[in-house]
């Protein structure tokens, strides 16, 4: 039986992504009531790496919040989409690699998670596409959607069915996501 945390945190978390998808800097206000929730959530099912993860999400929405906003003389506006560059993917992909072995080691060694190297794959992924999506980096919502599928599995087996119907929105999200970021991006750089 979902909690009332877990309720909350489901409406603040797809509204968050909603927002983000839309370009929308609001997002950013939204995922800190929501990971604030999720911290709770995810440390009743012992989903360490996710509860540690929403800790970073926190930081991650300040920072990105700040980036977003280019404030000149002029006015205030949002920063453009831009693309990844090899060297931040190459980078990326060696820090999920790298945080999958070490923390997926330190958490079936250390504590009663469950999955541990799982959980903390999708956390490693999680914290690579928080990055791109506070950089405003299009390629964020791809990195979303191969997490978000690998955490369809993970939170069913943990019986959060409203946390996985959640994550099967933040699917059809990060596609109108994609989509969305990618015109702003074709249309920023024809000018």
């Amino acid at each position: 039986m979902p909690t009332i945390i877990e309720v909350f945190g489901v409406i603040t978390g797809f509204l968050c992504v909603w927002l983000a998808a839309r370009n929308s800097i609001w997002n950013f206000p939204v995922q800190i009531v929501s990971v604030l929730l999720y911290m709770v959530v995810f440390y009743e099912a012992k989903l360490y790496a996710d509860m540690g993860l929403q800790v970073y999400f926190l930081f991650m929405a300040i920072y990105g919040w700040y980036f977003w906003i280019n404030r000149t003389e002029q006015d205030t506006k949002i920063k453009p989409v831009r693309r990844i560059t090899r060297p931040i993917l190459m980078m990326g992909l060696l820090v999920v690699v790298a945080f999958t072995i070490l923390f997926g080691t330190f958490l079936e060694r250390n504590t009663d998670a469950f999955y541990p190297y799982l959980d903390s794959l999708c956390a490693g992924g999680s914290l690579f596409g928080a990055f791109l999506l506070s950089r405003r980096i299009l390629e964020n919502w791809l990195v979303w959607l191969v997490v978000d599928v690998i955490y369809l599995y993970l939170y069913l087996s943990k019986a959060l069915y409203l946390t996985t119907l959640l994550y099967i929105a933040y699917l059809v999200v990060a596609i109108i996501g994609y989509r969305a970021w990618k015109k702003n991006w074709e249309n920023h750089y024809k000018k």
